[in-house]
């Protein structure tokens, strides 16, 4: 297969890490080819979608990992299929990307995850589509709102729906103790939309990363488990990564919801759970492949790669 990967520039990859990485890896072994491009790489042109796309090989050298062979302006209907892999934030650039690839879709892209998919499926909203696993949770710009839902829980995780990585996420206790900053922040005034939901006191074992791949739950897990003082438990902000086996209530949920979102387009979701609670549907560019396989031996990459030639067929 042509393989084109929508992703954020290559030399900002951690080898040791990334999940796009992995994907590549595999899908080099397998003899497929491999193709690279940013969105802002996308043009429209007497109608078509185009991009300027970079022929890579990988050199298995430590330093310079790829080599490019070649770059041309290409229709994105010339590859097997085009892998979206750039990373949040979810801002406006990134919802006119999934335009254009939609756009491309109608003109024989396959595009993996569907665009309309991502774009359908904020990453924080997504959650209130399945209330049965979620811990109380608020969706609101205004004051009075968040403050009545902080004198009813009393613990309180306030965060902005567009973030990645933890950044904007506050914990208000009982004392209320900056409450009505935090909201002028985050909400910029009452300007924007943020998301409050009921601390949950398990996040000290981790806010376990669960990978859901072709509609099917990966075996393993990762609990990101919070440094010392910190209420995040992402990589990003510092958090520990564990794998293990996915648990009982873990496993419901990725039974639960995996049918349904790869029926919308989704072939790759990372959920979050914290205890007994989703947290997060991550579809932009779910992580976790390498730790869990350096850790565990599965191969998370492997199982990714199978279904993408699955859905080829």
């Amino acid at each position: 297969m042509k393989i084109a990967f929508a992703a954020d520039p290559l030399s900002g990859f951690n080898l040791k890490k990334d999940s796009t990485y992995a994907m590549m890896r595999e899908a080099n072994v397998r003899g497929h080819e491999l193709y690279v491009f940013r969105h802002a790489d996308m043009i429209v042109a007497a109608g078509r979608v185009l991009a300027s796309v970079s022929r890579i090989v990988l050199t298995g050298a430590p330093g310079a990992w790829f080599s490019v062979e070649d770059t041309a302006l290409r229709p994105l209907s010339d590859f097997d299929v085009v892998v979206e892999r750039t990373d949040p934030p979810f801002n406006m650039e990134y919802v006119y990307a999934t335009y254009l690839l939609e756009l491309a879709e109608t003109q024989g892209a396959r595009v993996v995850n569907r665009p309309a998919a991502i774009r359908n499926h904020n990453e924080k909203l997504a959650i209130t589509g399945f209330p049965q696993f979620t811990a109380p949770t608020l969706v609101t710009s205004d004051t009075a709102h968040v403050r009545a839902f902080h004198a009813e829980h009393r613990d309180i995780i306030l965060k902005p729906l567009d973030g990645m990585g933890g950044t904007g996420v506050f914990r208000v206790r009982e004392d209320g103790m900056n409450l009505g900053a935090i909201i002028e922040t985050l909400t910029h005034d009452g300007a924007r939309t943020i998301m409050v939901q009921r601390y949950i006191p398990e996040i000290v074992q981790g806010d376990r990363r669960v990978l859901l791949i072709g509609g099917k739950v990966v075996p393993y897990c990762l609990a990101r488990v919070p440094q010392a003082g910190e209420v995040r438990g992402n990589l990003a902000a510092g958090g520990t990564g564990i794998a293990m086996p996915v648990s009982e209530r873990e496993k419901e949920i990725g039974e639960a919801l995996a049918p349904a979102l790869l029926q919308r387009g989704l072939l790759l979701v990372g959920l979050d759970v914290i205890g007994q609670y989703l947290t997060e549907i991550n579809v932009t560019s779910p992580t976790c492949f390498q730790e869990i396989t350096q850790q565990t031996g599965f191969d998370v990459a492997a199982m990714f790669i199978d279904a993408l030639e699955g859905r080829m067929q």
